[in-house]
């Protein structure tokens, strides 16, 4: 089990890239607007998200933070805009861990294959903590 911080930004995920990439003294790997994702399931990129940032990982310390601008169309809630990430090692593990976290709480993305992991799921528990859960690679 790997916890990870992914912070979301509306916007100005790039500008807060390059604010913290000085600050920390390190660089930003694997950027990827949201015009660069494969198109799935029918998702269209609105003309406004193209140029957002889906992803950029950047290395402080010994994690990477995950950087994300939240699409145009997604309610962009300052103070909510920092996710827990837990990366979990089997299929049995984030299926228990996800069923658990929805239990009185909210689904905002069932668990489920994505381009970018066997399993991912996104879900708000009990306590209004929003968790992203992604199966690990190997």
């Amino acid at each position: 089990m790997k916890l990870e911080l992914f912070f979301n930004f509306d916007g100005n995920c790039l500008e807060a890239l390059n604010f913290y990439e000085g600050v920390f003294k390190t660089k930003a790997g694997n950027v990827m607007r949201y015009s660069d994702a494969p198109a799935a399931d029918g998702y269209e990129v609105s003309e406004k998200d193209k140029d957002r940032i889906m992803y950029a990982g950047l290395p402080i310390g010994d994690m990477v933070v995950m950087f994300s601008d939240a699409p145009d169309s997604d309610e962009y809630i300052i103070g909510n805009n920092i996710c827990p990430t837990l990366g979990l090692n089997d299929e049995e593990t984030i299926t228990r861990v996800y069923n658990e976290l929805k239990e009185g709480g909210e689904v905002y993305m069932e668990l489920q294959k994505t381009f970018f992991s066997e399993l991912f799921a996104m879900v708000e528990d009990q306590f209004g903590i929003i968790w992203q859960l992604t199966l690990n690679a190997g």
